[in-house]
């Protein structure tokens, strides 16, 4: 037990250094980027703010939310069949390829639509959108390689393809990663912001408890079949929630 626990307050330490690194890095290269270049950026970003602005706007407010409510129906869902087999219903086999699935399916949508002005919908090209100075964007992007990033190595475990418990490892971290960057996750200059940063750091208090769910359910040393069983449905119980917590998300 102590190695696992060893690695797991290990990663958590980096994972965590890594955010706040990354957050005063960029405040960092907001103050002192070429001014340029910020124009540039903002001209292609902010194309339908200006004079009629994006953020806060009636239709700018709609796409965030079907955004999150999207997100959060296939939560939901992949929930409700993780619960299913961890409470050991009679589910067809097939059902544990719900959640490399719907999150293929999210990911996806995020890489794509997440971003109004962004590539592949908006006016910035791809360079910009995914290395360019607006952080809010370059952030939706990573979850959206997140989110299909562990559809592709629970694909694999969940087929057979690898079977040491370590795989399960993406799963934990890469979803305790994403929960950790909802603290400090930028959200522009929206006028609803200290609304929408309490509901993302209510996100990332479910997340992290899904995470930590999950790593215990697969790796804690000597756990009995019951102990296992509690924290799965602990860890199914979290992911539903955190999807209904989307499906309700408003700004």
């Amino acid at each position: 037990m102590s190695q696992w626990s060893c690695l797991l307050s290990v990663l958590l330490i980096l994972i965590v250094s890594f955010t706040n690194i990354s957050d005063v890095q960029a405040q960092a290269c907001s103050g002192h980027q070429d001014v340029s270049t910020e124009t540039s950026v903002a001209n292609n970003h902010q194309q339908g703010r200006a004079n009629g602005r994006w953020e806060g706007s009636p239709e700018g407010t709609d796409f965030s939310e079907f955004n999150h409510h999207f997100a959060g129906f296939f939560d939901v869902v992949f929930g409700l069949a993780e619960l299913g087999n961890a409470l050991q219903y009679p589910l067809p086999l097939w059902t544990r390829l719900i959640l490399p699935g719907a999150l293929s399916v999210v990911g996806g949508f995020v890489l794509i639509k997440s971003d109004h002005g962004a590539w592949p919908i908006g006016s910035l090209n791809f360079a910009d959108t995914f290395l360019g100075q607006d952080r809010e964007i370059v952030e939706h992007k990573f979850y959206g390689l997140l989110a299909v990033a562990i559809a592709f190595f629970e694909a694999l475990r969940r087929t057979g393809r690898v079977r040491h418990p370590a795989w399960a490892a993406p799963l934990v971290f890469l979803t305790l990663a994403g929960a950790l960057w909802l603290f400090v996750h930028s959200h522009g200059d929206h006028p609803a912001i200290a609304k929408i940063q309490f509901q993302h750091s209510l996100l990332g208090i479910i997340g992290v408890g899904a995470a930590l769910s999950k790593g215990l359910a697969s790796w804690l040393p000597g756990a009995s079949p019951r102990m296992v069983k509690r924290w799965e449905v602990a860890w199914a119980g979290s992911v539903i929630l955190f999807g209904l917590l989307l499906l309700v998300y408003s700004q």
